[in-house]
């Protein structure tokens, strides 16, 4: 077999060598340089057992075999076969079988030993999708323990390998470099306000006037392709879209040459691993779609993001395979710098729960033991180990149980697992296919039943078909094809199988009922069963607590229970977006998600005042409920308490006596501290057992917090022996010159005593309380009562202030004395002959 001529080539013997000594290496390579299709053949030619090419997406997977296959002047599934998900073409005589590392991982988990396979080869590497580093994790582990003659070899489009071979056992780094033509770069950002779409169209058509060759456009997803489909209306181009929904037919036709120019818009699965010939021209939007938690539907999903400096550098390159190219990127050139290095490992921001079952059923629940690229968060793994459990996949410490273990093999979700192996025992095979391949995919209307008819309708539309083979897959994995009975049993076996944590399949599978689509999605998404608030409401409740509007356009809204599928949160909003649901009602609610139903004792403080109830519940919803006529004291005690905590020590009886009292102790705590004690709110309802008691254990209802006289409970508080010297340090009041006893506020910072001027006449200094250390504030009244000076210091205000006030006062109260030597004069509290 003459291989081609591709830059790998050169390295061929040195990585035969490394493979030999080592039994690992790391190629690094570029794209085009042939490593997913040349290394491949190069190395079956001595292997004593299969090659297995694991690569993250099942159209390279279907693409690298067929070009090795046409290399070898042989049809797919002779020499080389692929198997992804759905389709498998491999012979006894196959050598070469390219797979999804998907795929690779569930065989692992079927057979780790991989009997008859001599080498994997795990392509694109630095792509760093989550099913990849777990492969590499197993891989590595089968290594180290059941297979030390595995070779394995990883490679990657990018020199950032350090790391990849120090997990492979500080493995040799063989490089290849591309022989690659020049590539110019022309900056074409959006105009103001112009949407990404357009600004790719008028690049494209930039493009087709200036250069020659094909165009290769790297859009982020399916949608936005088909979006700018619509704008490029070209006579004599060809518009050709490449991504994982299309068939296989249309995605072949986008990797031939065609007779005429064309205009291939792809996703990020033309980055590697693909070549699509005649390109000469890249025209990159700068986007891409990454895994993130979806929300809305509660399951993996995408979100768009810019790209890294690495993946531009890769779609650019593309341009330059033929000969020289162009790359038009649509953003500025200033914001280049700032694009991150790479891209961000899919494990530190996806969504868990399928990761965590695999490890389960690796005996790993937490993934120690595992040689990992970046290990994954504890908190997102945790948080996947708990569903899992309450979907009954895994026992309280973690391992896996025989339904989780069927689960896994099902190669969903777990919750679409979930849902389909209970929806068939409820309904069907075919029927919880239906709903379930519904849910992975989306829908485009709000109602399930009314979007199930729109696809079983829908015949030549390209998701229905794309929805009517996945219901198909999806019912031979029942081992069911043909109707329900077969998949019933099985399913039934299954939940019977499962332990506890599993009790509402068990209810689901004693009821077998009609083609209800409600029930299935209540199986994956049992806390999204919800409940209308009110008669008239279009809000609805969530068993997980979280409420949710109907739009007015759904069909629904008639329906008292729903079962959400999907549901977003929008900021600015009240409440979140339904956006597919389907009818339900409470008996199928309890029936489905029977492990969320409770019936307790409730007392708890609400609306303003305790109340004593026993409630059934299925999760958030009250189902019913009832008055109790003796609710347990402990409970009523703990309700007060949260109530007081919740409102404030505002719901006792503060009377003045009571308020006056709780300001001097807390004037003594600040000012001498020590033994005298702490009266702000949250110090006391940190101490309630101490001065709220035994008034707090009588109280019922918030009317008896009321009565509690706060003063006697206050005192309870005093220090002993310093509590008999309370009204020397902080008097309720003081006796003035006049011989009147004038009330001291303590009710701000300082203690403040508000006395009329002409009763302070002979006084010598300002009074002092605390043990002489705090001066009381005076406020020195005018005869009407008005503030007529403040002072700290009386001695330096006779001195300074007073001529001033007194020449005041005197023209404004000519008939009250108003003597110049205020320290000899006799104090006044009325009218007297004014001394002359």
């Amino acid at each position: 077999m003459r291989l081609p001529d591709l830059p790998v080539r050169d390295v061929l013997d040195e990585l035969r060598a490394e493979l030999g000594r080592h039994g690992t290496a790391v190629l690094v390579a570029p794209p085009g340089t042939g490593k997913t299709t040349v290394v491949p053949l190069a190395l079956a030619e001595p292997a004593a057992g299969r090659i297995v090419v694991a690569e993250p997406r099942r159209l390279a997977a279907r693409a690298a075999a067929t070009r090795m296959a046409a290399l070898l002047g042989e049809p797919v599934g002779e020499t080389v076969g692929y198997a992804v998900r759905g389709e498998r073409r491999v012979s006894a005589r196959t050598r070469i079988e390219v797979v999804t590392t998907g795929l690779l991982v569930r065989r692992l988990q079927r057979d780790p030993e991989l009997p008859g396979v001599s080498t994997v080869l795990l392509d694109e590497c630095h792509e760093r999708h989550l099913d990849a580093d777990l492969l590499l994790a197993l891989l590595l582990d089968v290594r180290a323990g059941l297979r030390d003659d595995l070779t394995l070899l990883a490679t990657s489009a990018t020199v950032a390998a350090d790391r990849l071979a120090t997990l492979l056992g500080d493995a040799p780094v063989v490089t290849a470099h591309a022989r690659t033509h020049p590539v110019d770069v022309v900056y074409s950002p959006p105009a103001r306000g112009e949407r990404i779409e357009a600004c790719v169209a008028r690049a494209v058509r930039a493009a087709l006037s200036e250069r020659d060759g094909d165009v290769l456009v790297f859009l982020p997803g399916a949608g936005e392709i088909a979006r700018v489909t619509r704008l490029l209306d070209l006579p004599d181009v060809d518009v050709l879209p490449l991504h994982g929904r299309l068939s296989s037919a249309r995605q072949d036709a986008a990797l031939r040459e065609g007779g005429r120019r064309r205009v291939v818009l792809a996703t990020a699965v033309a980055e590697s691993s693909l070549t699509v010939p005649g390109v000469r021209v890249v025209v990159d939007s700068g986007l891409a779609r990454v895994p993130r938690v979806d929300h809305r539907r509660g399951l993996p999903g995408l979100a768009t993001v810019r790209v890294s400096a690495a993946v531009a550098d890769q779609r650019a390159g593309r341009a330059g395979r033929q000969g020289p190219g162009v790359v038009y990127r649509c953003w500025p050139a200033h914001e280049q710098a700032s694009l991150p290095a790479y891209p961000e490992p899919e494990i530190r921001t996806a969504e868990l729960s399928r990761l965590a079952l695999e490890l389960a059923c690796w005996s790993t629940p937490d993934g120690s033991g595992l040689s990992w690229w970046d290990p994954p968060p504890e908190g997102a793994l945790a948080a996947g180990r708990r569903l899992l459990h309450t979907l009954g996949a895994v026992r309280e410490d973690g391992t896996v149980t025989e339904r989780g273990s069927r689960m896994a093999a099902l190669g969903l979700h777990p919750r679409l697992a979930r849902a389909l192996l209970d929806g068939s025992a409820e309904m069907g095979a075919e029927a919880a296919a239906e709903v379930v391949a519904l849910l992975d995919q989306g829908a485009s209307l709000t109602d399930v039943d009314a979007e199930l008819r729109r696809l079983r309708g829908a015949r030549d539309a390209q998701d229905g078909t794309r929805w009517r083979r996945e219901v198909r897959r999806l019912t031979g994995l029942l081992g069911d094809p043909g109707g329900r009975r077969g998949a019933r049993e099985s399913a039934g076996t299954a939940t019977r199988a499962a332990n506890t944590a599993t009790r509402a399949a068990d209810t689901v599978t004693g009821t077998a009922d009609t083609r209800d689509p409600a029930a299935v999605v209540a199986l994956a998404h049992p806390e999204r069963l919800a409940r209308r608030r009110g008669p008239a409401s279009n809000v609805y409740l969530m068993a997980g607590g979280t409420a949710a509007e109907l739009p007015p356009d759904s069909g629904l809204g008639d329906a008292e229970w729903l079962a959400v599928a999907e549901a977003t949160r929008e900021p600015g909003r009240a409440h979140g977006v339904i956006r597919l649901a389907a009818r339900a009602d409470e008996d199928l609610a309890t029936r489905v998600a029977a492990n969320l139903v409770t019936e307790t004792d409730e007392v708890a403080w609400s609306d303003g005042d305790v109340v004593a109830r026993w409630v059934r519940r299925l999760g958030a919803i009250t189902l019913t409920e009832r008055p109790l006529t003796s609710p347990d004291p402990q409970l009523v005690r703990q309700a007060v308490l949260d109530g007081l905590s919740r409102e404030g020590l505002g719901l006792l009886g503060w009377p003045a006596g009571a308020t006056r009292l709780r300001q001097r102790m807390a004037f003594l705590h600040v000012h001498l501290g020590g033994a005298w004690p702490d009266v702000s709110d949250a110090a006391l309802l940190s101490r309630v057992d101490e001065w709220l008691e035994p008034e707090l254990s009588t109280v019922h209802r918030r009317a008896d917090l009321a009565r509690i006289d706060t003063t006697s409970a206050l005192r309870r508080l005093l220090p002993w022996p310093e509590a008999i010297r309370f009204d020397e340090l902080a008097p309720d009041r003081i006796e003035v010159p006049t011989g009147s006893h004038i009330r001291v506020d303590y009710s701000g910072p300082d203690p403040v005593l508000a006395v009329k001027l002409q009763e302070t006449f002979g006084w010598q200094a300002t009074p002092r309380i605390a043990d002489g250390r705090v001066p009381v504030v005076l406020h020195l009244l005018s005869p009407a009562g008005r503030p007529a000076a403040v002072t700290s210091d009386l001695e330096s205000f006779w001195q300074q202030g007073y001529p001033a006030v007194r020449a005041e006062l005197r023209g404004r109260y000519p008939k009250h004395p108003w003597p110049e030597d205020p320290l000899t004069a006799e104090p006044a509290r009325g009218t007297n002959r004014r001394p002359r």
